[in-house]
């Protein structure tokens, strides 16, 4: 195991973890603020043009977001149990746990992309290969400028995190956290669990509108 030590600017580890826990939070209240935005801003146009919005959100693959909806709630639930394991000791079940997270991001990512070329297909990417249905009008082409951004950026928050993950699994395996230290690997556990609630609000925004 290795021996931790603080950095220069900390008098103690304690103290190291508790300004890393306080900046994740500080980041992630600025996370809620920017898809915070986006969301508002998703709503207000879909109040304007509900009947548009509807319609549009009709095409999208439901079960491509349910799935990812599954997948990403099960891999809050591992990096949980990763996270405890730690806590406990069990670095063997914390690596397997944090494995298994990675595993189901990656998954996420791989319905995602199949996603985007099934849309690609259905004519329904804005500015590259967009078709009016019919009875649809330029509101409903908004709908999908918004999916595109939201899902986008919301990939790219989650490519972050997988990262974030395996370099959290190689400092398990390593032995750089102990029961007493381990606040970068639960930094990263809530803006890996951030990242999953963020898709908790799209699903039922950007899928299931128009199909209730």
């Amino acid at each position: 195991m290795r021996i931790l030590r603080p950095a220069t600017q900390f008098a103690t580890i304690a103290q190291q973890g508790e300004v890393a826990h306080l900046g994740i939070w500080v980041f992630l209240a600025t996370e809620i603020m920017f898809f915070g935005a986006l969301i508002f801003t998703y709503v207000t146009y879909r109040h304007l043009h509900p009947v548009d919005f509807a319609a549009a959100a009709a095409h999208t693959e439901l079960w491509c977001g349910t799935v990812n909806a599954v997948l990403l709630l099960t891999s809050s639930l591992t990096m949980v149990l990763g996270i405890d394991a730690c806590t406990a000791g069990r670095r063997r079940i914390a690596v397997r746990w944090l494995a298994a997270t990675i595993l189901l991001g990656l998954g996420f990512l791989g319905v995602k992309s199949y996603e985007y070329v099934a849309d690609y297909h259905e004519q329904v990417v804005p500015a590259l290969n967009f078709i009016f249905r019919h009875g649809e009008h330029p509101p409903a082409e908004l709908f999908w400028v918004f999916y595109f951004i939201a899902t986008l950026l919301h990939a790219v928050h989650m490519t972050i995190g997988l990262g974030l993950v395996l370099y959290m699994t190689y400092r398990v395996c390593r032995g750089d956290f102990t029961r007493f230290y381990r606040a970068p690997l639960e930094v990263v556990g809530l803006y890996w669990s951030f990242v999953d609630t963020v898709w908790i609000f799209l699903f039922p925004m950007l899928y299931l509108n128009g199909r209730s």
